[in-house]
């Protein structure tokens, strides 16, 4: 199976991405929208004139960001709703209160390299924020996908994921050092893994999904790293927070994607894979995209869950 490749590159915008594309009548989730790239993802769909939800933890930065959007693409049809992903409960009442279709799931929000912290469930803060909350959410709207027929879900994982396998024996580290960075790097392969299963479970209900590196992009997510300061990234490599949600609108919105799934994209075309550590923003590590630890995630992320109902 060839790498599938696309007219846009690491320069390219979000705006650039969707252009002339028409999603009027279609609705979008994503996670993290008040601020950095799950706005710019937000703005470049509701552009195509899709209903964009906003799913947030703070409900008035993501109101802000709505009427923002509205001002700047003409569509009023956006609205900002509470979801903490860390909180079983919340995402259970996200899901109860969505009715009819959904089209795009965008899980974009996340936490980086954070410091040591469980959830109430005794669950590592990053596992459960960038994989187990959008596992919860992604299978909970199931059916609201399934209805659409041709539904796609978009996952912003990262280059981090080469920092870490899973380590099944010890995810939520009870028995090794805590360790900020291999902590991100498992989470993220998280994010890969649940693309490359969700996307075989589901693929009688039309449902594809596909994984992503936005780029080097100065946000809030670096907020425990040093930010712009940190020197971990030639400034070359950085992107604007337009060209880093590019990958995120050309997955959520291209044709070229229709029907393709469990993939990972860098700079909005597929990736190499990797078997060592590419030293560079590209490349997905052989590991991520493993069919049977994908299926070993799943039942494990469902069993957890589960656990905590």
């Amino acid at each position: 199976m060839s790498a599938l490749s696309t007219p846009f590159h690491f320069s390219s915008t979000a705006g650039e991405v969707v252009a002339g594309i028409d999603l009027t009548g279609r609705r979008a989730v994503i996670t993290g929208a008040s601020s950095g790239i799950g706005a710019e993802t937000a703005r470049a769909l509701a552009a195509t004139g899709a209903a964009v939800t906003l799913a947030v933890r703070d409900v008035e930065a993501g109101e802000r960001v709505a009427k923002d959007i509205t001002r700047s693409t003409g569509n009023q049809d956006l609205r900002a709703v509470r979801l903490d992903l860390t909180d079983p409960a919340s995402i259970a009442a996200f899901i109860a209160a969505w009715q009819g279709p959904l089209h795009i799931l965008v899980n974009n929000a996340g936490v980086m390299a954070c410091p040591e912290q469980y959830t109430k469930h005794g669950w590592e803060w990053q596992f459960a924020t960038n994989h187990l909350g959008h596992f919860a959410l992604a299978t909970g709207l199931h059916e609201a996908l399934a209805a659409d027929g041709n539904a796609r879900v978009v996952v912003v994982s990262s280059t981090g994921h080469q920092q870490s396998p899973i380590v099944w024996d010890d995810i939520n580290f009870a028995f090794r050092p805590y360790d900020p960075w291999l902590a991100y790097g498992q989470s993220k392969t998280a994010n890969v893994l649940f693309a490359v299963e969700a996307t075989r479970r589901w693929v009688d209900d039309n449902i594809t999904a596909n994984a992503l590196m936005p780029g080097a992009v100065y946000t809030n997510l670096q907020r425990h790293t040093g930010g712009r300061g940190s020197g971990r990234v030639p400034a070359e490599l950085i992107k604007t927070v337009e060209q880093g949600a590019a990958t995120s609108a050309l997955l959520a919105t291209s044709p070229l994607l229709e029907g393709v799934g469990g993939r990972y994209f860098v700079d909005c075309n597929e990736t190499e894979v990797v078997d060592r550590r590419s030293g560079t923003l590209d490349g997905v590590a052989r590991y991520a995209l493993d069919p049977q630890g994908a299926r070993r995630l799943w039942d494990l992320s469902q069993d957890l869950l589960t656990g905590a109902a």
